[in-house]
């Protein structure tokens, strides 16, 4: 686990190095996408990476109706990650019940009756009494803000204790999932678009053996371990294809930096780069800043309006 710890943080420092925008726009939103995807998936849900993109964007597609919910649900709650407050129920209930909402009864509640994880007709694991969630859930947020743990280590034991309590009727892996992201991007912030739902999917036998595992010894190493495995790989993929840092012209980065949240006309980020010449405006920062995706009209089907303005492509 150490091993792992140190070449975790390697990988991290490489993929931020000489980045001001490590994370742009664009490629954060084809990591959320992924991660949805590969989450989904992992609970049986059979959309491709093209067809969940189309419902993000608002498009109909050909799919069964839960399914497809599943996926605006998802991305829903994918949203307002990082606003969330990991140590809060009240937030943790917030997110399951925009994760299963109009999919299944007591959305945003824990489970009133007791549950099981069936392989077939054979009980694998049989959750802790319901009348124990609540505390059972309340000392796991304190166990993890009190420990000294590596949060590496620790939000992999949180992992796999929140699937051992299974606080919810349904629902338990993509929350417990996406809970494991939003701890790991209380550490480091570029956590919270890593993809490693997609690693985890493609070796997902792997996965819920371990979880086997982890309940036979009373032991949650092995899953710790292959949840560390998983990020590192995760991270390596991106690093090898440049996907999160996107090496962008610091003329491109300065223009993202001017935008931030705001929509702005052409004439406000020239005053705000300090530029006087819109020709070298628009070849050096406006057009391939468009080109890369990192920025969209509010106009599109009219790039030259008067009254176009530009925004960060969400």
């Amino acid at each position: 686990m150490i091993n792992q710890i140190a070449e975790i943080s390697e990988l991290i420092g490489k993929v931020t190095f000489h980045s001001d925008v490590p994370i742009n726009p664009r490629l954060r939103r084809e990591n959320r996408i992924k991660t949805i995807q590969a989450s989904l998936a992992i609970e049986n849900n059979t959309l491709t990476i093209e067809q969940v993109t189309a419902i993000i964007n608002g498009k109909r597609i050909l799919g069964a109706p839960g399914e497809i919910k599943e996926v605006q649900n998802a991305y829903e709650a994918y949203e307002i990650l990082l606003e969330l407050n990991p140590f809060l129920i009240s937030d943790l209930l917030k997110a399951h019940k925009l994760l299963m909402s109009n999919l299944v009864k007591g959305a945003g509640s824990f489970r009133t009756g007791d549950v099981g994880v069936f392989d077939g007709e054979v009980v694998v694991h049989m959750a802790p009494p319901a009348h124990m969630v609540p505390d059972l859930i309340r000392q796991l947020f304190h166990w993890y803000q009190s420990s000294t743990v590596h949060p590496l280590i620790k939000s992999c034991v949180f992992h796999y204790e929140f699937e051992f309590i299974h606080p919810f009727a349904d629902g338990n892996g993509r929350t417990g999932r996406m809970w494991h992201t939003l701890l790991l991007s209380r550490w480091k912030e570029i956590l919270a678009w890593l993809p490693i739902e997609t690693l985890v999917k493609e070796r997902q036998q792997e996965y819920y053996k371990v979880l086997g595992t982890a309940d036979k010894n009373a032991d949650s190493s092995v899953l710790v371990e292959f949840m560390l495995q998983a990020i590192r790989d995760a991270l390596q993929e991106i690093g090898t294809t440049d996907q999160v840092t996107d090496q962008v012209s610091d003329q491109v980065k300065s223009l993202i930096a001017c935008i931030g949240n705001e929509t702005l006309s052409a004439t406000e980020l020239m005053q705000r780069l300090n530029l006087s010449h819109r020709a070298t405006f628009r070849a050096n920062y406006l057009n391939p800043a468009l080109k890369a995706a990192l920025i969209e009209r509010t106009i599109p089907d009219k790039p030259n309006s008067s009254k176009q303005k530009y925004r960060i492509k969400k």
